[in-house]
């Protein structure tokens, strides 16, 4: 071995004192032919600069949000013979706004105010973002209660929090009642303690538990549950399936919490009541929910009504107004007001059940051109569902039309669908890369308006 490394050393040398010598380059060493003209040195080759996103954007013609607005003549006649289709019926309004400045492109009885559906998500879930902060979270504890070697359940409005017999489900991830119970069972036994009296605390929301507005088969047929502050699998009997919804949602998730607790060896003596926990009682155990950010995308992506609900009381709570149908709306509108986006919102609910609910489509396009200069509003852009792909737009029957599929995964829109009423409201990018926001609404359709409201959309994002 010690004879191989001095026989290369000495190659090594001698090959490099020939080069020295004869002047050889790299052609000489491979047998190519020598070049004809000199070769740069390393020197004066022009280094490779690094590309990142910036520089690339900036060579667009037009970035996103900056291209030129669409001419208004073809646009209006488009949009104005799609509006006279009949399926619309004969009360309509049409906005189209541009993002950066504000103005109208196109209107059609702007100022009117329309039975929203589910597009009142989206002025729910923009005055949730604005008060409570994109990063906030729900919380469900467990507390001390007033006498020894008892405790209580307190319900955060979290309608998230998933039951012992729920399967994970789709973004976001989900608190559970069983880490609850494991938390608060190694609590216990920390005190050394293994009996215990159980109470349950839903007195954050107060007031009726159904809006006024709601027609009496939104329960039994499974559209929403009655509204507490304390609930499991949204107030579903079986996750997974929309109905039936239980009659006491708060009583439910204390069964079901006794129940956890007694696996993890604590037992539960008693009958369980309502009861309200003591201010500053000592903390046993805790789940948060996802961030109030995550909670508006699935609230807008999957039309949640029973999250939308939740999230208008929690504006009621964090303006210091009744968490109530009607402190929830009061709370709502003076958040809106605060933006400078309230006018043309009148809202009794938070998931748009109501058929009291009245707002423009003026309103409702300014309100989701607020994105575009709004940070901490964002998620009502991310969270609405894409066209063709997601949520209420990927269920196979939006998008389809001659006059619409084009567009599919271009148009970013909240749906919104109750007996005569369709509405759709949402943003895209024209063709040239302008951002502009519209809000198609109707509520005296005959049948079916959706294929048009998707052809609307469509001319808008094809402009």
């Amino acid at each position: 071995m010690l004879t191989t490394l001095v026989l290369l050393q000495v190659v090594t040398i001698v090959t490099g004192v020939h080069v020295l010598r004869d002047d050889l380059n790299l052609s000489t060493l491979t047998s190519g032919p020598a070049p004809t003209t000199p070769t740069a040195s390393p020197e004066e080759t022009p280094p490779v600069p690094v590309v990142t996103a910036g520089p690339v954007l900036a060579q667009l013609p037009a970035r996103a949000g900056d291209g030129p607005l669409p001419t208004k003549g073809t646009l209006t006649r488009q949009l104005t013979d799609a509006l006279g289709d009949k399926a619309l019926g004969d009360r309509v309004g049409a906005v189209v706004i541009d993002a950066a400045t504000g103005e109208r492109v196109f209107a059609a009885d702007p100022e009117t105010g329309i039975v929203p559906a589910s597009t009142t998500k989206v002025v729910t879930c923009a005055a949730a973002l604005a008060a409570l902060g994109p990063d906030a979270r729900l919380s469900t504890r467990v507390v001390d209660g007033a006498s020894a070697g008892s405790i209580v359940l307190v319900g955060g409005g979290d309608t998230t929090l998933a039951g012992p017999s729920a399967k994970p489900g789709a973004y976001p991830r989900q608190p559970t009642l069983a880490t609850l119970a494991a938390r608060t069972a190694k609590a216990l036994k920390a005190r050394g303690t293994t009996k215990v009296t159980l109470s349950y605390d839903a007195s954050l929301y107060t007031g009726p538990t159904r809006a006024p507005g709601w027609k009496p088969n939104y329960v039994p047929d499974g559209e929403v549950t009655p509204v507490h502050a304390l609930t499991i699998d949204a107030g579903r009997q079986y996750p997974g399936h929309s109905r039936p919804r239980v009659s006491d949602p708060p009583r439910f998730a204390a069964v079901a919490f006794a129940a956890l607790l007694r696996g993890h060896g604590i037992g539960v003596a008693g009958t369980m009541r309502p009861a309200r926990a003591a201010p500053g009682a000592a903390e046993l155990g805790r789940v948060e929910s996802a961030p109030v950010y995550a909670l508006v995308e699935r609230a807008l992506t999957y039309s949640d009504n029973d999250l939308a609900e939740s999230l208008a009381r929690q504006v009621a709570v964090k303006e210091g107004k009744p968490a109530s149908f009607a402190g929830a709306s009061d709370a709502v509108h003076t958040v809106l007001q605060r933006r400078g986006v309230a006018k043309g919102i009148e809202v009794h609910d938070g998931s748009g059940l109501s058929t009291r609910n009245r707002i423009s489509a003026d309103a409702l396009a300014r309100l989701i051109a607020l994105t575009a200069g709004q940070p901490d509003l964002r998620a009502l852009a991310s969270g609405m569902p894409i066209a063709g792909f997601s949520g209420t737009l990927g269920n196979g029957r939006r998008f389809t039309g001659g006059d619409s599929k084009g567009q599919v995964g271009l148009v970013r829109a909240k749906t919104g669908t109750l007996n005569n009423v369709n509405t759709l409201a949402g943003l895209a990018t024209t063709k040239d890369g302008r951002l502009v926001t519209f809000a198609f609404m109707a509520d005296q359709v005959p049948s079916n308006a959706e294929p048009v409201l998707d052809r609307l959309a469509a001319i808008v994002a094809r402009s």
